[in-house]
């Protein structure tokens, strides 16, 4: 039994949808236009019928009738350049207006055409602040005056669930009034390290084929070689000596790493595990970094290390999802309470009319 609908929108690998499934939600439609990140998707969540590519081209009224709508939409540089079509055709009106060339707009169009009791959005933490504060000002614009709900958002660092150090801004609205609170959100009292994540190589792990040997040993693949690592030595050397903070970021097990990012494939240079002052130091394993992002073990990885470590560099934290919709969860329930009731005041008039 699932209590309520959600649509799945730019769903990278589905880190948004496993928090909601745990408080017993139901997707109905997802939409990713990235190909190998929807080979993880389906590998893990199985291939649905209501599964599109690009959302920008979809009719809104398409998309199927849903309680509540999930989007970790892409941040683009913000303009209103794109509505210059709609200005030669005559005078722009509303949301249509001032968010046309972001993908924030295909959001607001299917919150527009299908009215959903509850939404949240994810996105990084410099939305805030991106020009000048003025992007982030016309999407709640948006959201409160223009589509009419009651928009609530923080931001929020996931080294409280896992040990990274990243920060998202979770905006949440709700259809009916609610006493919703960011001050419902658990928050672990004990942070975990990266040796809660890192293979232990020390034989009591099975072996984690392709990422570990028979011995549980890491790959020696993941291992800097000496022209990389005599590289990223000195590059931080250099912008040191410029007075700059670039360079590498070394870390053991008792510590908590950097934000992962999605270029990690190219050389690792964020997050490198320290293997002793005598040796190079490596990658994390694309299941390390699955791990570091609050991915269960029984996650399938399908796809190349390269395409695995973009994947993980542009997720969600899981657990952060998790604490989110259990926070949201009983308002979620009474906002759809609080819909019905209207939806069959409304119903009731009109066959009285």
């Amino acid at each position: 039994m699932t209590s309520f609908t959600f649509i799945d929108l730019f769903a990278g690998i589905g880190g948004i949808r496993l928090g909601f499934e745990s408080i017993g939600g139901r997707c109905v439609f997802t939409s990713e236009w990235n190909d190998w990140s929807k080979k993880t998707y389906q590998a893990n969540f199985g291939v649905e019928v209501n599964f599109i590519g690009d959302i920008v081209p979809y009719i809104a009224e398409d998309v199927p009738d849903h309680d509540v709508l999930l989007a970790g939409f892409p941040c683009q540089p913000f303009s209103i350049a794109g509505v210059s079509k709609k200005n030669a055709l005559g005078r722009p009106h509303g949301f249509e207006c001032t968010t046309q060339g972001t993908l924030f707009f295909d959001v607001a169009r299917i919150i527009a055409a299908k009215h959903p009791q509850v939404f949240l959005l994810e996105n990084v933490k410099n939305l805030v602040s991106h020009n000048g504060g003025r992007t982030f000002e016309i999407i709640m614009n948006t959201l409160e005056q223009e589509l009419g709900y009651h928009v609530f958002w923080k931001v929020i660092d996931g080294q409280s669930w896992v040990p990274q150090h990243r920060e998202r801004i979770i905006i949440v609205g709700f259809k009916a009034q609610t006493n919703f609170s960011w001050n419902e959100l658990e928050i672990p009292s004990e942070r975990m390290l990266l040796k809660n994540i890192l293979h232990p190589e020390d034989g009591t792990e099975e072996s984690q084929e392709p990422y570990t040997t028979s011995s549980g040993k890491v790959h020696s693949k993941y291992i800097l070689t000496d022209h990389l690592w005599k590289y990223l030595q000195g590059y931080a050397a250099r912008h040191k000596a410029k007075g700059n903070g670039f360079g590498y970021g070394l870390v053991a097990g008792e510590d908590v790493a950097r934000t992962l990012s999605a270029r990690y494939y190219k050389d690792g240079s964020e997050i490198l595990i320290s293997r002793g002052a005598k040796n190079n130091p490596r990658r994390l394993t694309p299941r390390e970094c699955a791990r570091l992002m609050g991915f269960e073990d029984s996650y399938k990885i399908v796809v190349s290390d390269t395409q695995a470590y973009k994947q993980f560099g542009n997720s969600v934290i899981v657990p952060v999802m998790k604490a989110v919709a259990k926070a949201m969860e009983p308002y979620i329930s009474e906002s759809i309470a609080q819909g019905n009731n209207t939806k069959h005041i409304i119903e009731k008039k009109a066959v009285n009319e």
